[in-house]
C-alpha cells in the first residue's frame, strides 16, 4: 500500500529520495525534516504500557451485539499522498455523522494510521476509548522457534527500504466506545522491501462490554504487501508468511485462554491463496466473508460476492473465535465508505468494512 507508484527504477539522489518519501510514517518532505507527530488533543491512548484495569460486569449478562469496523485509511504523507489531511478529518466527520444517527461502528480498527490528523479524525469521531499499536521505537523478537525459521536475510534489497530502520509506527490504532482494559502489542521482526520503514505488527486490546460476563478480546494488524513492498514476490511472500507465523505466535501467548475473539486488519491477502491459506494455517480462525458466503442465510450479507472466494476480493478482513464463556457469530456486513448511497464518500484507497455480530453468554463450565 506505501509504495504503489514506485513502479520504475530509480536510481542515485532520485532513489533515495523516493525511498524516504514513500512510506507514511517519516516521509521526509523535501526540505529533509520528517512528517510531523501524531499530536494528540485527548487523553493519551492507551497502550501495552498502560497498567491494566480490573474487569466488572455491567449490567444483567444477556445477549448484545457489538458492530467492528476496519478500515485503512491511507493516512501517507505529501507528496507521496495529496489531500490525506483533508480526509482523515473527514472519515472522523463521517463517523461523527454515524454516530449523530445511532449508527457508529462500537469499535474501530484503523491502519496506516501515521499522518498528525489522526488526532482531529479520533476527536471528531467521538469515541471516548482509544488505544494505540507498536510505536516507532519498539522492537520485539521474532517470536519464532528455530524450526520456524528459514534462511531469510534479513536486509537484503537495502535499496528497497531494507535496513533504513523504522520511519514510523504500526499505523494502528483502535477506538472504542466501550472501556479498554488492557493494549498488548508485537512489532513484526521480519518485513521485505518498503513495507520495513514501517513498524508494522499487530496489537490486541481487551474490552468490557455491558452484558457479557467476560471482556471481549479484539486484535487489529497489517501484514507486509506485495507488489507495493518494490521486491521480487518470493520475498515478499516470505516475509508475510513470517509475520503470519509471528502473529499466530503473539496470539496464541496473548490472548487471554477461552476468551471471546475478533480479529481485523489489512492482511494484504487479495487474490493470494497462497497467503491466505498460511495466515489461517498458523492462526485459524473464521473469516466473516466466508462464513456468510457459505452460510448466506447466516448473516445479512450488503456486499456483493464475486466469484467462488470472495474473502480473496479484498485486502481487509474480521474474523472471530468463540469464547468459553460467550458465543459470537456476524449477523450483518456492510461496507462503509464506497461511494454508495448508503455507504457514504470514498475517503481512502481502501473502503471500510463492518461486521455486526452477535455475543451470547454461554453458562459457565462446571468444576
Amino acid at each position: 500500500m506505501v509504495a504503489r507508484r514506485l513502479n520504475t527504477v530509480l536510481t542515485g539522489a532520485a532513489l533515495v529520495a523516493a525511498l524516504l518519501l514513500s512510506l507514511a510514517p517519516a516521509a521526509l518532505a523535501q526540505s529533509g525534516t520528517q512528517a510531523p507527530p501524531v499530536v494528540l488533543t485527548f487523553p493519551a491512548p492507551a497502550t501495552e504500557d498502560t497498567p491494566p484495569a480490573p474487569f466488572q460486569p455491567v449490567g444483567p449478562i444477556r445477549p448484545v451485539t457489538l458492530s467492528v469496523m476496519t478500515y485503512n485509511v491511507e493516512g501517507l504523507p505529501w507528496p507521496v499522498r495529496t489531500g490525506r489531511g483533508s480526509k482523515l478529518k473527514a472519515i472522523g466527520e463521517q463517523l461523527a455523522a454515524l454516530r449523530a444517527r445511532g449508527l457508529q461502528p462500537d469499535v474501530v480498527l484503523l491502519q496506516e494510521g501515521f499522518r498528525s490528523e489522526v488526532a482531529d479524525l479520533i476527536e471528531r469521531s467521538g469515541y471516548a476509548h482509544v488505544a494505540r499499536g507498536p510505536r516507532k521505537k519498539q522492537r520485539d523478537g521474532s517470536q519464532l522457534g528455530q524450526d520456524d525459521r528459514p534462511r531469510y536475510k534479513r536486509v537484503k534489497y537495502r535499496r528497497k527500504g531494507e535496513g533504513w530502520g523504522k520511519w514510523g509506527s504500526s499505523g494502528l490504532w483502535v477506538l472504542s466506545d466501550h472501556p479498554i482494559n488492557w493494549v498488548k502489542s508485537h512489532a513484526y521482526h521480519y518485513c521485505a522491501g518498503l513495507d520495513c520503514l514501517a513498524n508494522k505488527g499487530v496489537m490486541l486490546v481487551s474490552l468490557d462490554v455491558p452484558g457479557l460476563p467476560v471482556p471481549v478480546e479484539i486484535a487489529d494488524t497489517h501484514l507486509n504487501s506485495k507488489g507495493a513492498s518494490g521486491v521480487p514476490r518470493n520475498r515478499n511472500r516470505v516475509a508475510h508468511h513470517l509475520q503470519a507465523a509471528e502473529l499466530g505466535r503473539f496470539m496464541q501467548a496473548d490472548r487471554t485462554p477461552g476468551a471471546p475473539l475478533i480479529v481485523g486488519g489489512d492482511f494484504n491477502v487479495m487474490h493470494a491463496p497462497d497467503r491466505y491459506d498460511y495466515v489461517m494455517q498458523r492462526y485459524p480462525f473464521e473469516v466473516v466473508s466466508q462464513v456468510c458466503f457459505q452460510t448466506p442465510q447466516s448473516c445479512d450479507a450488503k456486499i456483493s460476492a464475486d466469484g467462488d472466494a470472495p474473502w480473496l476480493d479484498t485486502q481487509d478482513l474480521i474474523g472471530f473465535k468463540a469464547g468459553d464463556r460467550v458465543a459470537i457469530r456476524p449477523i450483518q456486513v456492510e461496507a462503509r465508505f464506497d461511494g454508495s448511497t448508503t455507504g457514504g464518500p470514498v475517503l481512502s484507497d481502501h473502503d471500510a468494512y463492518e461486521v455486526t455480530f452477535r455475543l451470547t453468554p454461554l453458562p459457565a463450565p462446571k468444576p
